[in-house]
């Protein structure tokens, strides 16, 4: 009844968040305002502290912050006022000396081009910086949802092994009651107890690997629940590959880094062609001269003589520039077969769990008939044996597809930011 009640849960389930995910996929530019209910995926209330509390998102954070920083020292001009004052005095033949200062203000003027081309910079520095804290949340919640995963499949392996032990423990009372009745040989009875003695190891075996896979999880995000061990059911995908590559191009932090650092490349190239114009130098001066019987004004203007290293500078800067137009293509063919693969193995994962699953049951089936053959004597222990052992080794089997599937299809939707509210608005 359990089970059935647990297939109903997620068959109604998946009906639901099926039909809102197709609706979120309908088009790429409609994007995602909150995170979409689940079959059994921990709640957003749960993952996001966990894994914001992590250090690689903190100094991601911190990153985040001094490139604002950054940005704002490309954002305001480099130069500053200066001050100069200068005191002399002046002895003439006549043997007469005079006393005499000079004052004066200048300031470099960053021109316009330039002003520009570092306000491109700096935006370009701040998208590189969001982006980089973007990839880095991106790739704790990978973690996240792959130990939890690990954990899930450590616990459920329990649950199976404890079924298993049920069934070998039915096994020996099977038999034990034949020999007493002398429709079986004690040997059966010893088969059936190293049967059962087999299936008690297998079940230390895999307490152990939950307590590891707890002790992973615990240790890279501290403060998990370890009450919350419900398994999310994978579901059909909605929608074709190129609908998946289309949105999952465009969340993707991995390719927006890239986009920013040729946007940085181009603001830079810009900046080298503008600096073939030397910025100017204004300023105001006053000065006294003979005791103060002569004053001076004036404004004085200077601009450095541009030479051939302003130019190679800006040719430099073309050929960066291609190195990331080149990059960036790079990355998307990159990410292309990243994503194309995912969704094929998406598929594929979700279609063998269905058939293990059904395996599973056939060949559960089989045990009972095959105990039940047993125990009124119509078969041997071998066939018994043989039913059980295939028995378990399909449950395994459906189970480990079952993580198969739910790990490529979760990982799917946080490639995708369609989960634990990671979509870029």
């Amino acid at each position: 009844m359990k089970q059935i009640r647990w297939k109903a849960l997620v068959a109604s389930a998946a009906l639901s968040a099926g039909s809102v995910l197709a609706a979120e996929l309908v088009g790429v530019a409609a994007l995602p305002q909150s995170a979409v209910n689940y079959p059994l995926l921990l709640p957003t209330a749960v993952v996001r502290p966990l894994i914001d509390q992590t250090p690689g998102v903190a100094a991601a954070r911190a990153g985040l912050e001094a490139a604002r920083q950054d940005a704002g020292l490309l954002t305001d001009s480099p130069y500053e006022w200066t001050a100069r004052v200068t005191t002399q005095r002046r002895t003439v033949d006549t043997g007469e000396r005079y006393g005499e200062w000079s004052a004066g203000i200048e300031r470099t003027l960053r021109l316009p081009d330039k002003a520009r081309a570092d306000g491109s910079l700096a935006q370009a520095t701040l998208d590189e910086a969001e982006a980089r804290h973007g990839e880095v949340l991106h790739e704790m919640t990978r973690d996240l949802l792959g130990l939890w995963l690990d954990w899930a499949h450590a616990e459920q392996g329990q649950t199976l092994s404890l079924m298993h032990l049920q069934a070998a423990q039915e096994n020996v009372r099977i038999v034990e009651k034949r020999v007493k009745a002398g429709d079986a040989a004690r040997l059966d009875a010893s088969v059936a107890r190293a049967e059962l003695a087999e299936q008690q190891r297998a079940g230390i075996e895999i307490k152990t690997a939950a307590a590891v896979a707890w002790a992973r999880l615990q240790a890279r995000f501290p403060g998990f629940d370890r009450d919350l061990s419900a398994f999310p059911a994978a579901l059909p995908l909605v929608g074709d590959g190129s609908l998946w590559r289309a949105r999952i191009l465009d969340q993707s932090d991995e390719l927006k880094i890239a986009e920013a650092q040729l946007q940085k490349m181009q603001a830079r190239g810009a900046r080298a062609q503008a600096e073939k114009m030397p910025d100017p130098t204004v300023g105001l001066f006053t000065a006294s001269e003979v005791g103060g019987r002569e004053r001076l004004t004036g404004i004085m203007l200077s601009i450095p003589i541009p030479g051939s290293q302003r130019n190679r500078h800006a040719q430099r800067a073309v050929h960066a520039d291609e190195i990331s137009r080149q990059e960036v293509a790079s990355k998307k063919r990159q990410l292309d077969a990243v994503i194309g693969a995912a969704f094929a193995a998406t598929q594929g994962t979700f279609e063998g769990w269905q058939i293990a699953e059904a395996g599973a049951a056939e060949m559960q089936d089989n045990a009972r008939l095959m105990a039940r053959a047993y125990a009124l004597g119509e078969a041997d222990l071998q066939a018994l044996l043989s039913a059980r052992r295939l028995a378990t080794t399909a449950a395994q089997n459906a189970l480990g597809a079952k993580v198969a599937a739910s790990r490529s299809y979760y990982g799917l939707l946080v490639d995708a930011h369609l989960v634990w509210d990671m979509a870029h608005e």
